[in-house]
């Protein structure tokens, strides 16, 4: 009894935050508010804004899509107003692993780590295939045509055993990364710059082709289908989380988070809005039901010549997604590995640049053989589950924050109509994941079960925080 009530005591020991700003330090603070946004809206602005406004107009909400992002935005910054108070308060890295191991304790810590772990790799994984298609695609165009067996994961049955540009890719921003963290914002936030004119070339050629009537009826599908259609596009904002992953890396963390989350939020919400507007008068909605809405509409107005120019925005979108996953999904290895819950190698720095050397590698490793030789299709809502799950607990979060003495966030961001929002947010994330499938959910259970093996295994006997305490 004794011993179990040992094992249940060191799972709920709180880390301090002085403990985590006293490792983190090796850490160089170079991030202003403009990196963080170029960061966010490079992890949210994917290959989505030319698929989602189209296919979720078709069916369910007709033109109303545009209500629906506006619905989604509404839900997401409950979340989002969260998250800028706990990485105002608490500027470090690991994003929600390290502020639940402050605030809830070490095991709920850990949970949340594996759930973004889950989220962060897998949905860069999944990416990285999207992006080997369409630059194969591209390659088409110009008659240049790879070997079948180098085009997909590992599928004999098909005669596809390796997807070569999907590793390529994953390597490739990894080795980008590896220079340290400004030239890797340099470099991400001129290819988000390209991304975004490409999405504003789209938005004003598609305009002059307008036809209002295109937008009547507005709601065909009634107001349940705009409900629906905001819970779909809600995972069109997943990524804005990654900001707060680089907390420990930030000028005036207090002042710049917030800017950095909420920047993020307004210029994506406003894009998507005005795609969706565009597109919609464009076409009419029920023909959109295509793989490519942006790309037919272009077609259906005569434009089909813009059609490439969308493809290359589409991989900008894709790149700047992974550059920011890989990214935050470093940072957080390293965050587990500083605190011991994983081998201490990967909790270190590289003295010359700054940076977790071997945490990046390992991410690398993991992103490129799931890119190369696995099927994610069917994997993906799992990265909805890991998002919703650490949305839940930081949102409910603020509330013991809010009551721990030791933290001082004076002059730092705080929630408004405390505690009602953050109560309304936990309950609005539950909702969502009430929404989700079965299949997700079992496969979910595995993985944390999984998680707790390891934690139970390796990681409570290795942990820091229980180690000084045994001292």
């Amino acid at each position: 009894m004794g011993k179990t009530s040992g094992i249940f005591s060191r799972m709920n020991q709180k880390e301090s935050l002085d403990n985590y700003l006293a490792r983190d330090n090796k850490l160089e603070r170079t991030l202003t508010a403009k990196d963080l946004i170029m960061l966010g809206v490079g992890a949210v602005i994917g290959t989505g804004i030319f698929i989602l406004p189209g296919t979720v107009a078709a069916q369910h909400t007709g033109p109303g899509i545009i209500i629906s992002f506006l619905l989604a935005t509404l839900v997401c910054s409950t979340s989002a107003l969260c998250y800028a108070e706990f990485s105002s308060a608490l500027p470090i890295a690991g994003s929600a692993y390290s502020y639940g191991s402050v605030v809830f304790g070490e095991l709920t810590g850990w949970i949340l780590g594996w759930a973004l772990v889950l989220e962060y790799m897998l949905s860069v994984a999944a990416v990285s295939s999207g992006w080997s298609a369409y630059f194969q695609s591209l390659l088409g165009g110009f008659g240049i045509h790879i070997p079948k067996a180098l085009t997909g994961f590992y599928d004999p049955a098909n005669g596809t055993y390796f997807n070569l540009f999907a590793v390529l890719i994953v390597l490739l921003i990894a080795w980008i990364l590896s220079f340290g963290l400004k030239s890797s914002v340099r470099i991400n936030s001129i290819i988000v710059v390209v991304k975004i004119a490409i999405i504003l070339l789209f938005i004003v050629v598609g305009f002059f082709y307008v036809k209002p009537s295109h937008w009547t009826p507005f709601l065909p599908f009634g107001t349940s289908g705009i409900f629906k259609g905001a819970s779909l596009v809600f995972f069109a904002y997943l990524g804005f989380d990654c900001v707060s992953s680089s907390a420990a890396e930030v000028k005036n963390p207090k002042k710049n988070m917030p800017i950095g989350i909420f920047g993020t939020l307004i210029i994506c919400t406003i894009l998507y809005m005005l795609v969706s507007i565009v597109l919609t008068g464009m076409v009419h909605y029920s023909r959109l039901n295509v793989s490519d809405p942006v790309s037919f509409a272009l077609q259906v107005v005569g434009q089909g010549k813009l059609s490439g120019i969308i493809a290359v925005g589409a991989l900008a979108g894709m790149f700047t997604m992974m550059v920011t996953m890989i990214y935050s999904s470093s940072r957080l290895i390293y965050s587990i590995g500083r605190d011991g819950l994983l081998p201490k190698f990967l909790g270190k720095i590289n003295p010359k640049n700054n940076i977790p050397k071997h945490s990046v590698i390992i991410v690398t490793i993991i992103i490129a053989f799931m890119g190369g030789f696995v099927s994610l299709s069917k994997l993906a809502s799992l990265v909805n589950i890991g998002t919703l799950i650490a949305f839940t607990f930081i949102s409910i979060g603020v509330i013991p924050l809010r009551k721990r003495k030791d933290i001082d966030n004076k002059d730092g961001f705080k929630v408004p109509f405390y505690p009602v929002l953050p109560i309304i947010s936990t309950l609005l994330c539950i909702g969502l994941m009430t929404q989700l499938p079965a299949e997700t959910w079992l496969i979910a259970i595995i993985w944390f079960i999984i998680g707790l093996v390891i934690y139970f295994g390796y990681g409570i006997s290795h942990s820091k925080l229980n180690v000084s305490n045994k001292k």
